[in-house]
């Protein structure tokens, strides 16, 4: 387990978040958006399902940082096989028992097998800067030779982040330290161009999400 405090911190918000995780992606409660932004909301959802679908996952999928499902439920539907790695119990609970589950700290876990596409969804913007390389290290390892990978984060809109660090709070007031981070398509791109990654990355039509894949 990661001995960062923030990351410490980040672990625990998301087991605790694990019971409204799916609340704030169905937009409902304290979570719901007004009729117009929901619209575009759903809209650039179907966007990016649309663009995972045309990506065509096949064969054996890891998806990490899995959380409750959302997108393992998808990849399921197209994948021979979805391995669904998450750090914490809580969220895995939640999963769809159709992937094959495994619990363990991205950080400190090493792939004992390979695959041919590795997907993370709203995990990227968490990795902090000084863990940045050594996660693209550990995507390269989970691998199969002429692997793929894609990927789905908010997009910037017109944020001004400072730092990499922010408070979240859950439904009963309770605050929590994670790290969050936000790159335009061309800043990410780049990034991991130096790493050895060649993704085509987009914005949605809405601007809600920053998603697309490479190898």
């Amino acid at each position: 387990m990661s001995t960062d405090p923030v990351l410490a911190e980040q672990r625990r918000y998301y087991a605790e978040r694990a019971p409204e995780y799916d609340d704030w992606w169905f937009r409902r409660g304290r979570y719901a958006l007004g009729a117009e932004t929901e619209a575009g909301w759903w809209a650039d959802v179907a966007e990016v399902e649309e663009a995972l679908g045309a990506f065509a996952p096949r064969g054996d999928v890891l998806e990490l940082a899995a959380g409750t499902g959302i997108w393992t439920r998808k990849l399921v539907r197209l994948a021979d096989r979805v391995v669904a790695l998450d750090a914490n119990a809580e969220p895995l609970a939640l999963n769809t028992p159709a992937a094959e589950h495994v619990q363990a700290d991205v950080f400190d876990w090493d792939p004992a097998e390979s695959f041919d596409l590795c997907f993370f969804s709203f995990w990227l913007s968490h990795v902090p800067e000084s863990r940045f390389d050594e996660f693209w290290s550990l995507v390269r390892r989970a691998l199969k030779p002429g692997g793929r990978v894609f990927l789905l984060e908010g997009a910037i809109g017109d944020r001004e982040p400072v730092g990499e660090e922010e408070i979240r709070s859950l439904a009963d007031g309770r605050e929590f330290r994670i790290v969050k981070r936000f790159w335009t398509p061309a800043q990410l791109e780049a990034r991991v161009e130096r790493l050895g990654f060649r993704l085509s990355l987009h914005e949605t039509a809405n601007g809600q999400f920053l998603y697309g894949g490479g190898s």
